[in-house]
């Protein structure tokens, strides 16, 4: 006898309040008991939104329309407020910060089970038993304000797991984490996905992690349709060609196959895992020699404070850097919270495009935001082109650096997309005409045209990133700043947003970028800083630092081509072999 679904989506359409149509459009599926399902699909398809609607968000708090019925565990959620819903499905958002309330991650926990008038020694059993499966339960007397992202990434998680409901539907839960914090994450739902009674729907990009995880994967395209749904691998191994073109994510390991197979590489089936690929090139008798990276080195020091070097790609010698931190150290919280960068030492030179990297709570954010002025460091001293950027006018510090949050709602001033992008080129003085030329610019560079006159706040994750990366990049500032700038991007948007900063970077931009994705830092960054408890450990050449210990004394783990390919047993040459670029390409072009 078949079981019941627990979820039921009978052509379902969402048009949020001033979108010009529906994503998604007309979707139907049904989730079981026991199930892992992950949806998929390129940015603004209503991957989020249809995450909202499972819970009753859409349509009792989001000001969207729903056509068509959303059942969970057979109530219709029209009919049904949120609370009632609640009990049956627990929901982590995009954004951590749009569910934390309260002031201590205990209570934080507590919070959502206690409004269920769940009895207390119950309440209590659960939140322990969630903070220790993420790994905060011995920070539960802290504000949830002293978390780094990515903490606060794991606390929604543990609110979520503590409400006991039997489906848990993820947005983007990994995406602030470090490695290894998803490697918990992933503990813990592979935990409740052995427990048949458990049903999860997982929004994800990072596919290399959840790949072993999940059982079926559901497609949307560009116009939120459904037009795939089967077994996970199958779907993922059989239908990749079809995936790449829609510009959804695929794991590494099978787009490095896809690369060598076009190249001539006899690979088959397509790997989706490191090891795989790993066990696929070694069983191949031959393998053509691998390319040298195509990403200039510009530094080859391995000491936290690196001499200078000349910038290739017809950038002139510097004799003085762009940035330069002497001393710096970083408070969270104002002048009373603890300590999250100690006596950092920094020069970045013109021209370079600097990762810096670390595990969740070393200090990268901070020392970015210290870098860039948004916060101002109590100790140290840090000049951008000779200015202290937090002690200058935002006129000032915006001519020399732009800057994008880690959030980028935490940016947003304005009503509307093209008024958020206008704001910048105001604040330099620029006409009408140059102002709406710039605008439109950019709004066609990122594909948010149709989307001008939409509110920032109602715009898709992957939208709202778009447009605050093009509020950093409208007033052609010569430095760069971006905290995770691929968050919530779809493989198309996501390569195109780096080929820019990589354009942007070889006509002498200066690009900084803190992210958690090793295999972006080694495709595309020139220099990488690696960090651990608020300290430096290093800064050198991106490919001289991933061969090196620095990776692994930080606490973090080598890229997923890397780790294919550092410890081939017949195919030593290709141990060096970290970045994409690096693979044999068919003639006439790459994919």
């Amino acid at each position: 006898m078949r079981t019941p679904p627990i979820i039921e989506l009978d052509r379902v359409s969402i048009r949020h309040e001033g979108a010009n149509r529906p994503t998604p459009a007309g979707v139907s599926f049904d989730v079981a008991p026991g199930e892992v399902v992950l949806i998929l699909g390129p940015s603004g398809c209503g991957k989020s939104t249809l995450a909202l609607a499972l819970d009753g968000l859409v349509p009792h708090a989001v000001p969207a329309e729903l056509e068509g019925t959303v059942r969970v565990a057979g109530l219709d959620s029209r009919e049904h407020p949120v609370g009632v819903l609640s009990e049956h499905v627990a929901m982590v958002f995009q954004d951590p910060d749009a569910q934390i309330v309260t002031g201590s991650v205990l209570d934080e926990v507590c919070f959502a089970p206690e409004n269920q008038l769940v009895e207390a020694p119950e309440v209590l059993a659960r939140a322990e038993r969630a903070l220790k499966l993420v790994g905060l339960w011995d920070r539960r007397t802290e504000s949830p304000d002293t978390l780094s992202g990515g903490g606060r990434q794991r606390l929604a998680i543990a609110c979520a797991l503590a409400m006991a409901a039997p489906v848990l539907v993820l947005d983007e839960p990994t995406a602030n984490l470090d490695p290894a914090g998803i490697d918990e994450v992933y503990a813990v739902l592979r935990e409740l996905a052995d427990d048949d009674d458990h049903a999860i729907v997982l929004v994800e990009h990072n596919l290399d992690s959840a790949v072993d995880l999940v059982d079926r994967v559901i497609v949307l395209d560009a116009g939120g349709r459904l037009v795939i749904d089967g077994p996970a691998r199958e779907t993922l191994r059989e239908r990749a060609d079809e995936l790449a073109a829609l510009g959804v994510w695929l794991p590494v390991s099978t787009l490095a196959a896809m690369r060598l197979r076009d190249a001539g590489v006899p690979i088959g089936p397509l790997p989706l895992t490191p090891a795989e690929l790993a066990e696929a090139l070694d069983a191949l008798p031959h393998l053509p020699a691998p390319l040298s990276s195509s990403s200039p080195v510009r530094s080859t020091a391995l000491a936290p404070t690196p001499s200078l070097a000349t910038a290739t790609g017809g950038l002139a010698a510097v004799t003085a850097p762009v940035i330069r931190a002497r001393g710096v150290s970083v408070r969270r919280g104002g002048r009373r919270g603890p300590v999250v960068v100690h006596d950092v030492d920094l020069e970045v030179a013109a021209g370079e495009f600097l990762a810096i990297v670390g595990t969740n709570g070393a200090g990268k954010t901070s020392l970015l935001q210290a870098l860039a002025g948004v916060v101002e460091a109590p100790r140290g001293t840090v000049e951008v082109l000779g200015v202290d950027p937090a002690r200058a006018d935002a006129r000032e510090r915006a001519r020399r650096v732009g800057f994008v949050f880690q959030n980028p709602e935490h940016q947003f001033i304005a009503g509307s997309a093209r008024d958020e992008l206008e704001q910048g080129l105001r604040l330099q003085g620029l006409g009408d005409a140059e102002v709406t030329e710039a605008c439109d610019r950019m709004l066609r560079r990122f594909g948010l045209e149709e989307l001008a006159e939409q509110h920032p706040f109602l715009l898709s994750g992957g939208q709202k990133r778009r447009l605050s990366v093009g509020t950093a990049l409208v007033a052609g500032a010569p430095v760069l700043a971006l905290d995770e700038p691929t968050f919530g991007q779809d493989r198309a948007r996501a390569a195109e947003l780096l080929d820019m900063l990589r354009s942007l970077n070889d006509e002498g931009t200066t690009v900084l970028v803190v992210t958690h994705d090793l295999q972006l830092v080694a495709d595309y960054a020139t220099r990488l800083a690696v960090m651990r408890g608020g300290r430096l450990l290093g800064v050198g050449a991106t490919g001289e630092v991933l061969a090196g210990p620095l990776i692994e004394q930080a606490g973090l783990r080598h890229p997923p081509l890397a780790r294919a390919t550092r410890g081939l047993e017949h195919h030593p040459e290709w141990h060096t072999v970290t970045r994409m670029s690096q693979l044999p390409v068919a003639t006439g072009g790459a994919r």
